[in-house]
C-alpha cells in the first residue's frame, strides 16, 4: 500500500528516484513496471502495472458509443506511457506529461493506496492540500467524512 507524500527532485534528464520505502513493493508487485497518465486535476497518475491493467479492463467495459466514455478513454489510455524502475530505482517521466502537469525540479509524490499522484510541488501545496483544509465546511465533504471511522 502506498501512503504519504514525498517531495522529490527531477534531474536534468527527467528522471525521478522513487522513495526507498516504495521500491521493494514495486519490484515485488510489478517487477518495477508502471504506467503513468494524465488526470483532469492537472497531476499525473502513476499505477503499478497490475492496477493499471484493472483500470483498462474497466474502461473497456464502458459503452464505446458514449462520447464521454470515448473522451475518458482517449485521455487516460491515449496519454499513458509505460515506465520501468531502472537499477537505481528511478523512473524517467515523459517530457509531454511533465509539461502537462508543469513538473519542473521539485514534485510531490502522493501515495493513494494502489496508485500515486504526481504533482508540481507548489500546485500540491497551494491548490490541493491548503484548499482541502480551507474547504472543511463543505456539506459534501462533511457527509463523506461522517461515514469514515476517523
Amino acid at each position: 500500500m502506498f501512503l504519504g507524500t514525498s517531495v522529490l527532485n527531477i534531474d536534468a534528464k527527467g528522471r525521478m528516484a522513487m522513495p526507498a520505502k516504495y521500491r521493494d513493493q514495486l519490484v515485488e508487485l510489478c517487477a518495477g513496471r508502471m504506467v503513468i497518465t494524465v488526470h483532469r486535476d492537472g497531476c499525473l497518475l502513476l499505477y503499478p502495472m497490475p492496477a493499471w491493467e484493472d483500470i483498462v479492463a474497466e474502461l473497456n467495459k464502458l459503452p464505446g458509443l458514449d462520447p464521454h466514455v470515448r473522451r475518458l478513454q482517449r485521455n487516460l489510455m491515449g496519454s499513458s506511457e509505460e515506465l520501468e524502475l531502472d537499477a537505481q530505482g528511478r523512473i524517467r517521466l515523459p517530457p509531454a506529461l511533465r509539461e502537462f502537469s508543469r513538473l519542473e525540479k521539485r514534485v510531490a509524490l502522493v501515495g493513494l493506496g494502489k496508485k500515486f499522484e504526481l504533482w508540481n510541488e507548489d500546485t500540491w501545496a497551494e491548490q490541493q492540500r491548503d484548499a482541502w483544509l480551507k474547504d472543511s465546511d463543505s456539506e459534501a465533504l462533511n457527509a463523506a467524512l461522517a461515514s469514515l471511522p476517523l
